[in-house]
C-alpha cells in the first residue's frame, strides 16, 4: 500500500513576524506552601546563559547585561560545566584582590580568575525538588548561606544540571527582601512579612 504525500500550504512570512523562543514563566507570587518547582528556572525550558573560562569578565558582564541575567555558567572547552559566575563576582572584590596579587589591569582580568568552580558549587536533587514546597528550597539556601543552588537530574546515566534556585528570584515571588549575609531566621519571621502584605 502506498501513502501519497501531497504538498503542504505556504505563505509569505509577515514582515513584523517575531521568533518564539524557550520560557520558564515562574508565577509572580509565591507562598511557603506552594510547590518547589514554582521557583526552579526549568533549562529544560528555557536557555541557561553561558561563558567560558577564558572571556574576560568585562565580556561576562556585557552578555548578563545583553541577556537580562546576573548569572552565567562557565563551561569548558568539552561542554562541561566549569563554574559559575555572578553580577555579584563581578562587582565585588575578586577581580580587585586578582588584580593586586597578579599586577594586571582590571580589563585583564578572566572569568577564570572569579568563578565558583564546580567542585565548590552545590546542587539538589531533581527528584528531591519535584516533591517539595517552596519553603524548602528557602530553608535550603538560607541554611546554605547562598545565593544560587543548582537543581541536577540524571540523565542517561550522566548527571545534568536541570534548573537553577535563586534567592533573589524566591525574594521577589515571596514579596519579602532576604539578604543573602542576613537571612530571615525563621519562618515565623518569613510568615509575618508575608502577612503584613
Amino acid at each position: 500500500m502506498t501513502t501519497t504525500y501531497t504538498r503542504l500550504p505556504s505563505r509569505n512570512l509577515d514582515k513584523v513576524a517575531g521568533l518564539l523562543r524557550p520560557a520558564c514563566v515562574l508565577p509572580e507570587r509565591v507562598g511557603l506552601d506552594n510547590p518547589a518547582l514554582d521557583a526552579m528556572t526549568d533549562f529544560r525550558r528555557l536557555t541557561a546563559f553561558i561563558a567560558t573560562p577564558g572571556d574576560t569578565i568585562k565580556q561576562a558582564e556585557e552578555r548578563m547585561i545583553r541577556r537580562k541575567v546576573r548569572l552565567l555558567f562557565v563551561m569548558d572547552n568539552e561542554d562541561r560545566v566549569a563554574g559559575l559566575i555572578t553580577s555579584t563576582d563581578i562587582h565585588g572584590e575578586k577581580p580587585m584582590q586578582v588584580v593586586q596579587s597578579r599586577g594586571i589591569l582590571r580589563h585583564e582580568v578572566l572569568v577564570a580568575d572569579i568563578m565558583t568552580p564546580v567542585e565548590r558549587l552545590e546542587a539538589v536533587d531533581f527528584d528531591d525538588i519535584a516533591h517539595a514546597r517552596v519553603g524548602h528550597v528557602l530553608e535550603t539556601l538560607k541554611t546554605r548561606g547562598r545565593q544560587h543552588a543548582l537543581v541536577i537530574e540524571n540523565v542517561k546515566g550522566k548527571q545534568m544540571v536541570r534548573g537553577l534556585l535563586s534567592l533573589s528570584q524566591l525574594s521577589t515571588q515571596l514579596g519579602v527582601t532576604i539578604e543573602t549575609t542576613e537571612v530571615a531566621h525563621t519562618f515565623t519571621e518569613i510568615g509575618q512579612h508575608l502577612t503584613q502584605d
